[in-house]
């Protein structure tokens, strides 16, 4: 990124609803000029600045994985002005994106270890991208088991339903979705709240493994003893903070955790490393 405060132009090139309440769409953008794919490089729980001329911006993770060229995904919960305007529009406009943002997860530092991912809500964006990323066959064998733990509120509110259904049957990787309340007698995965799910359900710590959670804080606020009761050390717990990420580059320092700006030197930070920050989570 050659100048943090100008946007790349990119153009709508498909809107999907992603949720039953219509609240939350996956918009996936193409880049105008091919110089700024390129110079749009990400690893996956980065973030961006969607970016609306005359309406605003707002920090999004980003949704999609590098390995998905020509294109990049961010899944939008319909919540404030700019993410309103943003569900109006069209395939074809046009619209900016600034970025990439944040350190991401530090995937190449978990090869050869066993991963546990914990998402909950529409916090799985950034997660998606990791799954993505971690399946392509060039990748998958540089890690040892990966399990997921994914939860909703109902099913109508799961995200990728599609890529879901995908992943667990594709061999390589166990899922385990839950969903908080259902009325369908044939649901055929777990019901309940992701940390008593996860307590159920997720392995065991080997002592080569790493767990990834990203989620609102109640879910990770119930899911940290979990983890230590599966023997995760904290060095070995990663955590994203996106809910905090405010202008991108940590200018306004709205983001701060202690002496720490979630936008500059996060969003993805260690539990022993948040641990120095008492009372900021």
């Amino acid at each position: 990124m050659n100048n943090p405060y100008e946007p790349y132009p990119v153009t709508i090139k498909e809107i999907k609803t992603e949720t039953a309440d219509r609240s939350l769409k996956t918009f996936t953008f193409a880049f105008i000029h091919q110089a700024d794919e390129a110079a749009f490089s990400y690893r996956s729980g980065q973030f961006a600045m969607l970016s609306v001329p005359r309406v605003g911006e707002i920090p999004i993770g980003i949704a999609s994985a590098s390995s998905e060229k020509g294109i990049v995904k961010f899944t939008v919960f319909k919540t404030g002005k700019v993410t309103t305007f943003l569900h109006n529009m069209k395939q074809g406009d046009v619209m900016g994106i600034r970025g990439p943002m944040g350190n991401g997860f530090p995937l190449e530092q978990m090869t050869k270890k066993n991963l546990l991912i914990i998402g909950g809500g529409f916090a799985f964006t950034t997660l998606r991208s990791t799954i993505i990323t971690l399946m392509q066959p060039d990748v998958r064998d540089q890690y040892g088991t990966i399990d997921v733990v994914y939860g909703a509120r109902n099913p109508g509110m799961l995200l990728y339903q599609d890529e879901l259904d995908q992943w667990c049957r594709q061999p390589g990787i166990n899922m385990h979705i839950t969903v908080d309340e259902t009325d369908d007698p044939d649901w055929p995965h777990h019901t309940g709240f992701v940390p008593a799910v996860a307590g159920e359900c997720a392995p065991e710590s080997t002592g080569n493994s790493v767990a990834i959670v990203c989620g609102p804080p109640v879910m990770i606020k119930f899911t940290r003893p979990v983890l230590a009761d599966l023997g995760y050390g904290d060095e070995n717990i990663l955590m994203s903070l996106e809910n905090r990420m405010k202008c991108g580059i940590g200018m306004c320092g709205r983001c701060n955790i202690g002496q720490e700006l979630v936008c500059r030197d996060g969003p993805v930070f260690t539990l022993a490393y948040l641990n120095k920050t008492p009372g900021e989570f």
